[in-house]
């Protein structure tokens, strides 16, 4: 499953579906939790079914409610049997709360995309998810409702940054995904104007490791895919690294254009060219 990008779009407003379908995203989250208000929760959820039993042009995500709360029942309803190509777990609380959604689902298992970074006790279940990778799409993570929950006033410093609290959870995020091999979904930019400060971050994401990340509007979809596409420098060093060592297989270190090149530069490599979709 190719997550470079993922759209979200209200589900509740299902004359947004196709416009978000056409953006060039990898996939669309339609969102039956934060972005609809209660009145209009069932509305979202005939929308969404609408949807998924139809011809989708591409792979669907279905964020639910919290399993916690009193709306989650309805919504596992409505879905039922529309076979979404994944759900979109928040309030996540590791591998317990992932076998949990399972259980519900049945004989009717579909990937699974948590938010593990949404309470305080989700920060302390982070390594659990390599339990249950099999189950997984992938792992991403949200910077507001976890300063939400223990009072603080915010994630951010005034530049725009995280605060030290928030960049230890993005980390942890980061490597619960690797540490499961399944794909590491970087957050949302909520300054949808700011194309220019999306690039900056879209791009520090796909260098730190992240593989993908949330887009909150159509137009920031393309910026997104940009990033986290290896660019043709990338991939013709990844190539030149993978046939060196091709050509001297027992080599443990080799030389490439005057640099030493060993094992970790080869997997690099071969996740380089991995993502850019090159067959090894």
């Amino acid at each position: 499953m190719k997550l470079r990008s993922l759209l979200f779009v209200p589900a509740d407003r299902p004359e947004r579906f196709v416009k978000a379908a056409q953006s060039g995203a990898d996939a669309i989250i339609l969102d039956l939790e934060d972005s609809v208000s209660l009145g209009r929760k069932d509305t979202a959820r005939a929308a969404a079914a609408d949807w998924l039993t139809g011809e989708r042009p591409l792979t669907t995500f279905v964020r639910l409610n919290p399993l916690d709360s009193a709306h989650v029942d309805a919504d596992l309803a409505a879905i039922a049997g529309t076979r979404p190509d994944g759900i979109m777990l928040p309030k996540a609380e590791g591998d317990a709360s992932v076998r949990a959604l399972l259980d519900r689902l049945g004989d009717s298992p579909v990937p699974i995309l948590p938010i593990a970074t949404e309470t305080p006790a989700a920060i302390f279940e982070m390594g659990s998810y390599r339990a249950v990778a099999g189950h997984l799409a992938g792992v991403t993570w949200g910077a507001e409702d976890l300063p939400a929950a223990i009072g603080a006033l915010t994630s951010r410093s005034a530049d725009g940054s995280y605060t030290a609290p928030y960049q230890m959870v993005r980390a942890l995020t980061l490597f619960a995904a690797h540490a499961a091999h399944v794909a590491a979904i970087e957050t949302v930019y909520p300054a949808i104007k700011d194309e220019a400060g999306l690039a900056v971050y879209a791009a520090r994401g796909a260098h730190d490791g992240f593989t993908g990340m949330l887009a909150l509007h159509p137009a920031q979809v393309p910026i997104i895919n940009a990033a986290f596409t290896p660019g043709d420098e990338a991939v013709a060093h990844a190539r030149a690294v993978v046939d060196a060592f091709a050509a001297v297989p027992d080599a443990g270190v080799l030389m490439l254009d005057g640099q030493m090149i060993d094992a970790p530069h080869l997997l690099q490599a071969r996740k380089i060219l991995e993502r850019a979709g090159v067959t090894l």
